[in-house]
């Protein structure tokens, strides 16, 4: 009872706001390679014997690297339920293509190999294909799309309202960061390819990992120079009340403000942080992956991802999701979350199990660390897939 009353009810706000960026950074870290994986292996791998080296590089992990994904969208649940309620409503399509594309990944890796028929296998290659273009593209078009608004209402009887359609997602700022997620991941499943295998596999992934890298860093430069000068943003105009109930339409917002979401990078130099890793990351990656540096592609790949994760948090904050057509409705961190008391159990079971999980990942990694080699494959020695 002491320490909830010492962690007032802002501090968790930005505890779980911090929580849930770190949630996120740690699927797209961990899974991220799993989708560019599977993304890269129709491309990477050009012989049957390839295609399960490659597959065998994930297939033992990549069920322990969603479990990011599910705590994120139960953080998302419990801590920010408005939040909740707007995405995965207003997003319904989209959620319900990225949930296809992914069940399609259990499916192939437990079924491709079922049946000894070329085109059987081949088949089952391309849905995994799907099963990591979609999801890296429409994760980065949701974002794109976050970063415009969203043309959602509430009403003052806090029901929410979603007034847009699917197509409307697939503007083309959405869609050019659409396409920085997948060169984003593209890179870092081909860092992780170069790490796991040797031989043709990894050197096609090399040379796709070097166009991967440098792609990263244009289409992200890009998309910051048009967030820069052509994609508004939104700024609170009304006194900022960090400890007030959870109803946005207690505040006023300005929307259409040219600059909004670099506001934060000069008033805090520190969060200059995050997009700096984004680029400096990817271009390390690109470096190492060049000079055949293969740990070091995969710490820099994951570094330029966590960065530019990261960067879209260090933009909007406070915001978490604007509204395009009820500016006042825009959801934020002192607004939008759950109780004070919620908050808190939250924080207590998160401090309990998180190191658990971390701790039993690190574990698992260390037990299946080393090479996929193709001949314990052809001899089906300790390999499922």
């Amino acid at each position: 009872m002491i320490l909830h009353m010492l962690l007032d009810y802002d501090t968790l706000r930005v505890i779980w706001w911090a929580l849930l960026g770190v949630l996120l950074v740690a699927f797209a870290v961990t899974d991220g390679f799993d989708l560019g994986t599977g993304t890269l292996l129709p491309f990477v791998a050009r012989t049957d014997l390839e295609r399960r080296v490659v597959i065998n590089t994930v297939g033992p992990v990549w069920e322990g690297n969603q479990v990011w994904l599910v705590l994120g969208g139960g953080a998302i649940f419990a801590a920010w339920p408005q939040l909740y309620a707007v995405s995965f409503s207003g997003f319904y399509l989209a959620m319900a293509a990225v949930l296809l594309a992914l069940i399609l990944r259990p499916v192939g890796f437990k079924y491709r190999s079922k049946r000894d028929s070329s085109q059987w296998r081949a088949a089952w290659d391309w849905a995994l294909f799907v099963g990591g273009f979609v999801p890296a593209l429409i994760f980065g078009v949701a974002m794109g799309n976050v970063l415009q608004g969203v043309p959602f209402r509430i009403q003052p009887d806090m029901q929410i309202f979603y007034e847009g359609g699917f197509f409307g997602l697939l503007n083309p700022f959405a869609l050019l960061c659409g396409l920085v997620s997948v060169a984003m991941l593209v890179m870092h499943g081909a860092a992780w390819l170069v790490l796991k295998t040797d031989g043709l596999v990894a050197s096609r992934a090399r040379a796709w990992g070097i166009r991967a890298a440098l792609a990263t860093v244009a289409l992200y430069a890009v998309a910051g120079v048009l967030l820069w000068n052509v994609v508004d943003g939104y700024r609170i105009s009304s006194e900022l009340v960090t400890t007030g109930p959870s109803n946005p339409l207690f505040k006023t917002v300005q929307a259409n403000v040219a600059g909004a979401w670099f506001a934060n990078y000069a008033a805090h130099s520190w969060t200059q942080l995050a997009p700096a890793a984004g680029i400096v990351g990817a271009l390390l990656a690109w470096m190492a992956l060049v000079k055949r540096k293969e740990g070091v592609a995969m710490l820099a790949s994951s570094l330029s991802v966590a960065g530019i994760v990261l960067s879209v948090g260090a933009s909007m904050f406070p915001f978490i999701l604007p509204s395009s057509i009820q500016p006042q409705a825009s959801l934020t961190v002192w607004d939008s979350s759950s109780s004070h008391l919620t908050l808190f159990i939250m924080l207590f079971c998160a401090c309990i199990f998180l190191p658990l999980i971390i701790m039993y990942t690190s574990w698992v990694y260390k037990v299946l660390w080393g090479k996929v080699n193709p001949t314990d494959i052809r001899d089906g020695q300790g390999h499922a897939y």
